[in-house]
C-alpha cells in the first residue's frame, strides 16, 4: 500500500512513557504515527501533518486536550479525536464527548480495546468523508450531462467518492456519448488537487504530433519545431491528465505512457533529459481493452497499470429511469440559452424513455437542443423529435408482423385514460368531463394504476 494511503495518527501526550508506548502499539498495527510531547507541539503538528485521527491526553500543561479538541472542531470538523484520561478525570472525558470527541480511552489502556476504538474511528471518518463526497456529487450532477439516480449511476458516484481524493489511476469505459470526460472532471473536481485538469483525445492526432502534445519537444527536434514545447504531462503538474480514447495509441507510445505511470518521469521529443512529473492519469476508452490485449493490439502491462480502478458507464438504453431526468435537465439548459419558456408533453417522456438512444446522452442532448431551437409552440411534442421517430418507424418496419397481444380490461382502461389526458394536455378537469366522472374518481383510478401526472392542469 502506498504510504499516502496508510492512515496517519497524531498522538499528543506530555507523558513520554505513555507517548512511546502508544506509538509502538499503533505502528505495530500498521498505522503511520506522528507524536507531540505537548499541547503546543500538538497544535503545530495538527496543521503541518494533516492526520486522519488525533489521540490526545486531556490533562496537559499550557494547552490541554480540551483546547486541542476545540481547535480540531474549529478547523477540521470531520477529523475524529480520541481523548485519553485517567479514571480520576472521567467527568472531564464525558465533557469532551459532549464537545465532539469521538471516544475516550482510560489509562492504563487495554491494547485490544485501543485497537478497536482506533479502527472504528478511522472507518467512520472514512464513511463520513465518502458520504459527503457522494452528497456533493449527487448535487453536482444537476450541472453536468451525467445526470441520473438509477442504481447504476449511484454506484458510479460512490466509486468517485471513494477514489477522488486519492492519486489512483482510473480507467473509464463506456460507449461514445456516455459522458466519460465528465466523469473524469468530477473525479478531478473532488480530488483537492492544486494543478490543472488537462485533456487529450488520443484518437484525434497523428502519432508523432500526439507524442509531442503529451511529452513536449525540443527546438529543432523535427521540422516545424521552432521552439521548445511543454507537453500536457509537464503542464498538469499536481493535477490530472485525462487521456481519452487511449485504445487508439500505438504500441510504441503505450510503452512511453507505461513509463510515466511506473517511474513518474517523461522525456521530451528530441531530448535525453528526464523530467519528474506528479500527475494523476485518468484514461478512457470505448473499446474493450481486455480483448485488444488478447489480440496483441494493446500492451498488457499498461492495461493493468491503467485499470487500478475501473468505472464502467452504462449506455443510456440500460438506464431508462434516468432519461426523464436528463430530458428535464437538457430542456432547462437549452430553453434558458434560447430565452424560451418550454414545456414537455407527457407522451414525449414515454416515447423518449422507450427509445434506445444509440448515440447515448450526447444524442439526447443534441435532439433536445434541435427541438427547442425549432419549436414555436412552447410545448415539446413527439413531432419535435423527427429523427427518433423515423428510426423507431424503421425499426418497426423491419420487424416481422406479429399479432398484437390482447389486453385486460384494466390495461385498456389505463391506456384510454392516458390517451385522453394526453389529448387535453394533462388537464384533469377536461379529462374527467370527457370520461364522464368527477376529478376525485379520476385521481383514484390513476392511483390504482400507479400513474403519477407530472404537470396536472385544472380549469
Amino acid at each position: 500500500m502506498p504510504t499516502s494511503d496508510i492512515p496517519c495518527i497524531l498522538v499528543i501526550d506530555d507523558d513520554h512513557s505513555s507517548l512511546s508506548s502508544l506509538q509502538d502499539v499503533l505502528q505495530q498495527a500498521g498505522y503511520r504515527v506522528i507524536t507531540a510531547q505537548s499541547g503546543v507541539e500538538g497544535l503545530e503538528r495538527l496543521t503541518d501533518s494533516m492526520p486522519n485521527l488525533v489521540i490526545t491526553d486531556l490533562r496537559m500543561r499550557e494547552i490541554d486536550g480540551m483546547k486541542i479538541l476545540e481547535a480540531v472542531r474549529k478547523n477540521r470538523k470531520d477529523l475524529p479525536v480520541i481523548v485519553m484520561t485517567a479514571f480520576t478525570s472521567m467527568e472531564t472525558a464525558i465533557d469532551a464527548i459532549r464537545n465532539g470527541a469521538y471516544d475516550y480511552i482510560s489509562k492504563p489502556f487495554k491494547l485490544d480495546h485501543l485497537r478497536m476504538v482506533v479502527a472504528r474511528a478511522l472507518e467512520q471518518a472514512g464513511l463520513r468523508k465518502e458520504n459527503r463526497l457522494l452528497r456533493n456529487l449527487v448535487e453536482e450532477q444537476g450541472q453536468a450531462e451525467v445526470v441520473g439516480r438509477s442504481p447504476e449511476m449511484v454506484e458510479i458516484y460512490k466509486i468517485i467518492g471513494r477514489v477522488a481524493p486519492l492519486n489512483t489511476t482510473v480507467l473509464i469505459q463506456g460507449e461514445s456519448g456516455t459522458g466519460k470526460e465528465i466523469i473524469a472532471r468530477l473525479l478531478y473536481k473532488n480530488s483537492g488537487q492544486t494543478g490543472p485538469f488537462l485533456a487529450m483525445n488520443c484518437g484525434a492526432l497523428a502519432e508523432g504530433l500526439l507524442e509531442s502534445e503529451l511529452f513536449g519537444h525540443m527546438k529543432g527536434s523535427f521540422t516545424g519545431a521552432v521552439a521548445n514545447k511543454v507537453g500536457i504531462f509537464e503542464a498538469a503538474q499536481n493535477g490530472t491528465c485525462f487521456l481519452d480514447e487511449i485504445s487508439n495509441t500505438s504500441m510504441a507510445l503505450q510503452m512511453k505512457l507505461l513509463r510515466v505511470l511506473e517511474e513518474r518521469v517523461i522525456t521530451r521529443v528530441g531530448s535525453t533529459e528526464t523530467i519528474p512529473v506528479n500527475v494523476r492519469v485518468i484514461a478512457a476508452t470505448n473499446q474493450p481493452l481486455d480483448e485488444m490485449v488478447k489480440a496483441h493490439r494493446f500492451r498488457e502491462d499498461l492495461f493493468y497499470r491503467l485499470k487500478v480502478v475501473t468505472i464502467n458507464i452504462p449506455p443510456l438504453r440500460e438506464r431508462h429511469a434516468d432519461i426523464p431526468l436528463l430530458l428535464d435537465f437538457f430542456v432547462r439548459r437549452h430553453a434558458k440559452a434560447a430565452s424560451k419558456e418550454i414545456g414537455i408533453h407527457e407522451a414525449v417522456y414515454d416515447f423518449l424513455s422507450a427509445y434506445p438512444w444509440p448515440g447515448n446522452v450526447r444524442e439526447l442532448a443534441n435532439a433536445v437542443e434541435r427541438a427547442i431551437a425549432l419549436n414555436s409552440s412552447g410545448i415539446l411534442t413527439m413531432q419535435d423529435f423527427p429523427d427518433q421517430q423515423n428510426k423507431t418507424a424503421e425499426t418497426s418496419s423491419n420487424k416481422p408482423n406479429t399479432v398484437k397481444p390482447l389486453m385486460s380490461m384494466a390495461e385498456k382502461e389505463k391506456e384510454y385514460i392516458l390517451e385522453v389526458l394526453s389529448t387535453v394536455n394533462q388537464n384533469v378537469s377536461k379529462a374527467a368531463e370527457i370520461l364522464d366522472i368527477d376529478r376525485r374518481t379520476l385521481y383514484r383510478i390513476l392511483d390504482r394504476h400507479n400513474v403519477v401526472l407530472r404537470n396536472p392542469q385544472h380549469d
